[in-house]
């Protein structure tokens, strides 16, 4: 592989993660893409990326959707990888175009989120007892649902962070990005129980696991399927159930689709439209029980 094109996949890869400021996860997804699109490169004998033809990247993936079998959703995320490196380069002046921007790939079938209605939430997050994980566990779910967070928000969460006052939360999401989120009452007096219990300084995690140290994504995940299972849901419970719930519950109360999108920090409102069919399709359930041209006759 000639240093020309092994250097500019670095470049943009450093540019990711020190101008962009993208999740090392997401820098992994990126790494992973433009590995095989280097091997291919090589086996064609390019020694620049402006020689890489169109039809040679459609060809690759092709190949990759028939050899491996990735799914849609991989091979969407692979070529958006492809066109956001060409991209980076044409600013470079590395390209002249971009031989990714045609690219096609298998259209993924979008699934509808799963969410657990307004009773099955009350019932997760309304922990029994006063213990320390009682009190913990009460805190972490009333803030999931409350604010809609991600999990990696809310393990990254500092008690400085929360204005109580107010009610309101700095979060950091994707690509560095950081919002204010309302906190619900409910959220405020279980951080305030959490908050007597720990006292905690203001640079601690919010919420902690063992020997104070923020309480990993998996240690959320973890808590989630465990009190789900003692508080009788029996629903696959995760952290970003919670999300999607909060999110729903919130456009069919309000209808304000804009204002979920700030609470999420959807970068694209096309991505918090997904709530919008839940929305109708609540709707259709209660319109087919309530309307009466609409309801079946007993047989």
């Amino acid at each position: 592989m000639t240093a020309t094109l092994a250097g500019s996949v670095d470049r943009f890869l450093g540019y990711l993660s020190h101008e962009r400021r993208y999740a090392p996860s997401t820098i992994e997804h990126y790494a992973l893409a433009l590995a095989r699109l280097l091997d291919f490169a090589e086996t064609q004998g390019l020694r620049l990326w402006r020689e890489l033809k169109p039809d040679q990247a459609q060809a690759l993936l092709a190949e990759e959707h028939r050899v491996k079998r990735y799914s849609p959703a991989t091979l969407r995320g692979i070529a958006s990888a492809w066109r956001s490196f060409f991209r980076f380069l044409a600013r470079e002046g590395e390209v002249v175009t971009n031989p990714a921007i045609g690219l096609r790939s298998p259209k993924v079938k979008r699934k509808l989120p799963e969410v657990l209605d307004a009773d099955e939430m009350a019932q997760l997050v309304e922990v029994p007892g006063d213990d320390a994980e009682a009190v913990r566990d009460r805190a972490l779910l009333e803030l999931l649902y409350s604010s809609g967070l991600r999990v990696a928000e809310l393990c990254g969460v500092r008690w400085r962070d929360l204005d109580a006052g107010d009610g309101m939360l700095r979060v950091t999401g994707k690509g560095s990005k950081t919002r204010i989120v309302p906190v619900g009452v409910k959220a405020l007096a279980a951080l305030a129980a959490l908050r007597e219990q720990d006292r905690p300084a203001d640079e601690d995690p919010l919420v902690r696991g063992r020997g104070g140290k923020p309480l990993s994504p998996n240690g959320v995940r973890a808590r989630l399927k465990r009190r789900a299972q003692e508080q009788g849901v029996w629903k696959r419970v995760y952290p970003h159930l919670l999300r999607h719930s909060c999110a729903s519950h919130l456009l069919e109360s309000s209808g304000d689709l804009r204002a979920v999108q700030e609470l999420l920090g959807h970068a694209d409102i096309g991505t918090t439209q997904i709530y919008t069919h839940l929305d109708f399709q609540h709707l259709a359930k209660v319109y087919d029980a309530a309307h009466p041209r609409a309801r079946r006759k007993r047989e």
